[in-house]
């Protein structure tokens, strides 16, 4: 049966929400004539399907001819974007200015040039207010159309004023345009790469802040422009593992939008990424209370109009949420606890599975893994870590290389000794490929092989000496990427005190917020 996420129509009309679907039958009933009745069937149609399937939608519509359908599902493609713009208008300020635009167009080719401009400084100002800046320049340009063209007397020196006012909002926008790629750009190395593994991955990243755009942002105030900045800053620190820059730099990005709260509304989705952030920069820093704070915070968030109203929000808030509840787990060494939560998140990235991308799906997988893990069921924590395995995808390799050397270490866990001998191999050729054998792989490696010809007696001493060599690297700034997706060092405790691993991280968990109290 074909995919049902193949098929963009049905995508479209799965996402509609009721009052979404009742209004698109308003709408339609209002302004369509009797020539539009199979757009309609074929709406109800395709509503009730739970997978896209073309030939049994044709067989159970025979009024549908199979020439007809591809016109047809085109008609109601726009038919439906057309009802939610309606239906929505009034709720984004892209929509409204777009809207107020249109307005003064129509009101310019009717010849009511006067009436045109008045629309236009209403326009600009309402995007100013808005930091709406590409609103502020397509103003602008019809503004500078109706002046060349026509003599409306409607100020003196209004050609100089008009030209000052195009220059300062191309400014605007040639900088938030580099800024806004800077931070995309880092953004997608992480996604490729994950954390620099070198110091050639250090200076490739490092390059992006030699921008001279980065200098000009320095002094500037606007919103869109420290936005940019921050996550440029945000993006660098993150991937180089400057953990307290990272935390920096993701609560003035978080700042920024409560110094401005009409930009929560406007930026939803931005915020969202600063809360997340922010709540990442605290759970790698170890800031207990800091991470409940924002956590909370978040939470109460979720529950204001701006998200319950919007999918796209519910589904960022629904990943974010549990992200970081899955690693205030890990922080508190509650891996049996965190448990709890898997059932609900299958059931919602099954649910979501049309609006999911896959670096989000792979997060989950991994930290559900490292959970089951954590918790000694080394079983299940392999049937998820084969998800990230077989998945062949081009991002995040260094998901894909931890996903394979933890697979390996609950291999080991299990005894399963004659598999470990090849995956040792294909392990070691595959991270080596990738780029990312530092110290304290090989380390792992090293010890792995020579674990086979030792007695349990003979084990102990061997993994207190590696606990010795990896203890200091922790503190090494390429070193410790290995520990953001491992917890190495509280494993080999585990096995040296014959505990398991939760134990060892819930007493450092409890140790931190007695010293905290002191």
């Amino acid at each position: 049966m074909p995919n049902r996420s193949t098929d963009a129509l049905f995508q479209l009309i799965q996402s509609l929400e009721r009052s979404e679907k009742r209004n698109f039958k308003l709408y339609m009933t209002r302004n369509s004539g009797s020539g539009d009745l199979k757009v309609i069937q074929l709406f109800d149609a395709l509503d009730k399907m739970k997978q896209y399937d073309e030939e049994q939608l044709l067989v159970k519509n025979p009024s549908i001819q199979k020439q007809q359908l591809s016109n047809l599902k085109a008609h109601l493609y726009r038919e439906i974007l057309v009802s939610l713009r309606l239906l929505n208008q009034e709720e984004n300020i892209d929509l409204i200015l777009h809207e107020q635009l249109d307005f003064a167009r129509l009101l310019y080719n009717k010849g009511l040039y006067l009436q045109s401009l008045k629309i236009l400084d209403r326009i600009k100002d309402m995007a100013r207010a808005n930091n709406q800046v590409t609103y502020q320049l397509q103003a602008l340009f019809l503004e500078k159309k109706i002046e060349s063209l026509h003599i409306t007397r409607s100020m003196q020196d209004r050609a100089e004023k008009l030209s000052n006012e195009v220059n300062e909002v191309n400014q605007r926008l040639e900088l938030i345009s580099v800024l806004s790629n800077l931070s995309l750009q880092l953004y997608s190395w992480y996604i490729k790469n994950g954390h620099a593994r070198n110091e050639e991955d250090t200076a490739a990243v490092d390059a992006f802040l030699n921008d001279p755009a980065i200098l000009r942002a320095k002094d500037v105030k606007e919103f869109y422009e420290r936005l940019y900045l921050y996550q440029c800053y945000c993006w660098h620190a993150f991937i180089t593992q400057n953990f307290l820059g990272y935390y920096r730099y993701c609560q003035k990005w978080v700042d920024l939008f409560e110094a401005r709260p009409r930009m929560i509304e406007i930026e939803t989705a931005h915020y969202i990424k600063g809360l997340h952030n922010l709540m990442g920069a605290h759970f790698d820093l170890r800031n207990y209370q800091k991470f409940n704070d924002t956590l909370q915070q978040f939470e109460q968030f979720m529950q204001t109009p701006v998200i319950q109203q919007n999918r796209n929000n519910l589904i960022q808030t629904f990943i974010y949420l549990n992200i970081s509840k899955l690693n205030k787990h890990f922080m508190e060494g509650t891996f049996s606890e965190g448990l709890k939560l898997v059932p609900y998140i299958e059931e919602k990235l099954d649910a979501f599975e049309l609006y999911l991308d896959r670096h989000r799906v792979l997060v989950f997988y991994y930290k559900i893994a490292s959970l089951y893990f954590g918790s000694g069921d080394a079983d299940k924590s392999i049937d998820y870590l084969n998800k990230i395995i077989n998945w062949k995808v081009d991002l995040r390799t260094d998901l894909q290389c931890y996903a394979r050397l933890l697979h390996l270490i609950a291999h080991y866990e299990l005894g399963n000794f004659e598999l470990l001998e090849y995956l040792l191999k294909s392990v070691y050729r595959f991270m080596y490929k990738m780029q990312n054998l530092s110290t304290v792989e090989e380390e792992i490696f090293g010890f792995l092989r020579k674990s086979f010809r030792l007695s349990p007696k003979q084990l102990k001493p061997q993994f207190e000496t590696l606990l010795a060599t990896l203890k200091p690297l922790e503190k090494s700034r390429l070193e410790s990427r290995a520990f953001m997706y491992l917890d190495i060092i509280s494993w080999l405790e585990s096995k040296i005190n014959h505990v398991p691993v939760q134990t060892i991280i819930r007493q450092k968990y409890l140790d931190a917020l007695k010293r905290a109290e002191v």
